[in-house]
């Protein structure tokens, strides 16, 4: 279905989940107030860019090349690649804003310099990202709408995987990560679907982590409750 569009120009976006939790310390408001605006990767709202301005990469990150990460969490996974991988630079999508403080916290801590952060929805950042700009993207343990009837709320739709694909590079990485079989399901079914090929060739290619993995604290809940982690990896073509 065609995005209705608001008297502003903006496209009618449904966004479901929630975009705050509890109550935030006082450090974390720190972090918002101090850090936030200095990690943007530059005009992503409407409010900021109606007229959706491509960002510009080059001085973002200086010509490095760049990866996402769509739903950081709590930002562990995305500053040990950060810190891991120096050469590269690394925009984090999440909605909700007490990840967003958790993630700011943990870039103060590790001292990483090549990370920018948009709090808000993937699909805004999708709009102003330069066609075939991203050269690995990361999708760990995303919402997965265990109901059937919500199902076309995960992120492997057309509604995603359609502008993740114009904005990942020819050979680009899409890695996914889940416990939720059906989701593995969908994401085997739709993927394919939109301009990516799977790179398994035998069990332990899903069944294992990648070698430069770090385990969120989403995955240790879900191996605390007995539910098996899948690691898909997908390369564009």
């Amino acid at each position: 279905m065609a995005d209705r569009v608001s008297p502003k120009g903006a496209p009618w976006r449904n966004f479901y989940g929630r975009k705050a939790g509890k109550t935030l310390r006082d450090s974390q408001r720190g972090y918002l107030a101090e850090d936030l605006t200095a990690l943007s990767p530059g005009a992503v709202d409407w409010e900021e860019n109606p007229e959706r301005v491509p960002l510009d990469m080059e001085g973002l990150f200086g010509g490095r090349p760049v990866w996402l990460e769509i739903g950081f969490g709590g930002g562990e996974h995305m500053v040990h690649q950060a810190a891991l991988n120096p050469d590269v630079g690394i925009i984090g999508c999440e909605p909700f804003i007490n990840g967003v403080a958790m993630l700011l916290g943990k870039i103060r801590q590790a001292g990483v310099d090549n990370v920018a952060v948009h709090p808000g929805d993937a699909r805004d950042l999708f709009d102003v990202l330069p066609d075939g700009s991203i050269a690995r993207a990361f999708l760990l343990y995303p919402d997965p709408w265990p109901k059937a009837r919500h199902h076309r709320r995960r992120f492997v739709t057309p509604e995603h995987l359609e502008p993740l694909a114009r904005v990942m590079a020819p050979g680009a990485i899409l890695r996914v990560a889940t416990d939720i079989e059906d989701y593995v399901r969908q994401t085997l079914e739709q993927v394919p679907r939109h301009g990516f090929r799977w790179l398994a060739e035998r069990p332990g290619d899903w069944r294992a982590p990648w070698d430069d993995w770090h385990s969120t604290r989403y995955e240790q809940k879900a191996l605390r409750e007995g539910r098996r982690p899948h690691y898909l990896t997908f390369q564009r073509v």
